[in-house]
């Protein structure tokens, strides 16, 4: 062996030493949450829950970054890299790890090669409503008014999981509504609740208050368990037998995050999700606890690509 050879492989065991001392003292400042979406939606609300207790559990302060844009693309790609050292992860969604990538024609990372998993934390049901001047009680009523006179429903804009849960809806149903897209969740709502479209699908959280009011007619919950928060109200899959979309809350780190760091992540993590405190804001908020592993956080988001690509397929979503 060469004096250089021994030298590169010194440097290279010093450098490995180094990395594993650093995983090993993990963390020892804080740690940047990204938040792919703007402040006030229900990513947001559930991230700031999850940091808070985080933050008890590691040690060190989780400090939460809003990065909206582009259905959630800007604040994936950040992190995706981001130095895989643990201290930048993500708040997944369904959007960033199953829908952009099979809507966007320019990828900005990929799903799986580009993130270490940490923990599957929450899902989050949708919810399929109505403008009660619209005259319907049941799902089975709404398709039967949509197979007789054309319809539009609201979602919160293009490629979204509510539009996407909106088509495949559709396609289970057999009937055709004229999707409506509109910047978000709020406008959404505002112009169902003034009857310029009769129909939404939008999460559960933001629009209980409406349902609890009156002002909005709750037909069906998109999961397949009927929510705690409203259990009068059905299922779609009561009536559509194997229809389940959800928006779920997931954590992730760069790839190439050391083992250790993401196992005391996911440690973390899933004390915080078993915290008492945490677990009845949940209820209040219609969200189920899940808390998972790393690995069956990795089979979850395989899963929902393979679910979902035939569903964009069929209703011909693309965006740039």
């Amino acid at each position: 062996m060469t004096p250089i050879t021994r030298l590169m492989q010194g440097a290279a065991l010093a450098v490995l030493m180094t990395g594993a001392a650093a995983a090993q003292d993990f963390p020892e400042r804080a740690v940047t949450l990204v938040i792919p979406f703007a402040a006030g939606g229900s990513t947001d609300v559930v991230g700031r829950i999850v940091a808070e207790k985080m933050s008890a559990q590691l040690g060190q302060q989780v400090v939460v970054q809003n990065v909206g844009g582009a259905g959630g693309s800007l604040g994936a790609g950040q992190v995706a890299r981001a130095e895989p050292d643990g201290y930048t992860i993500l708040m997944g969604t369904v959007a960033t790890h199953a829908l952009n990538p099979l809507i966007l024609t320019q990828k900005p990372y990929d799903p799986v090669a580009d993130f270490a998993p940490v923990s599957l934390l929450v899902l989050v049901p949708n919810v399929l409503a109505v403008n009660p001047e619209l005259g319907v009680d049941t799902v089975q009523e709404l398709i039967d008014l949509a197979k007789s006179e054309p319809l539009a429903y609201a979602s919160s804009g293009n490629g979204t999981p509510l539009h996407l849960s909106g088509e495949l809806f559709k396609s289970m149903a057999g009937i055709d509504l004229t999707h409506i897209p509109y910047q978000g969740s709020g406008p959404a709502l505002t112009d169902v609740l003034g009857n310029q479209v009769p129909i939404i699908f939008d999460n559960l959280p933001s629009a209980s208050s409406h349902i609890a009011a009156g002002s909005l007619k709750a037909l069906g919950v998109t999961t397949t368990e009927r929510a705690a928060s409203f259990p009068d109200v059905p299922t779609i899959a009561e009536t559509l037998p194997g229809y389940e979309t959800y928006t779920w809350n997931a954590l992730f780190a760069p790839a190439g995050t050391p083992p250790e760091v993401v196992a005391a992540l996911n440690e973390a993590a899933t004390a915080a999700m078993a915290d008492p405190d945490v677990k009845a804001r949940m209820t209040e908020f219609s969200a189920t606890i899940v808390a998972s592993t790393a690995e069956d956080l990795a089979a979850h988001v395989q899963a929902e690509m393979e679910k979902w690509a035939p569903v964009v397929t069929d209703a011909q979503v693309r965006m740039d």
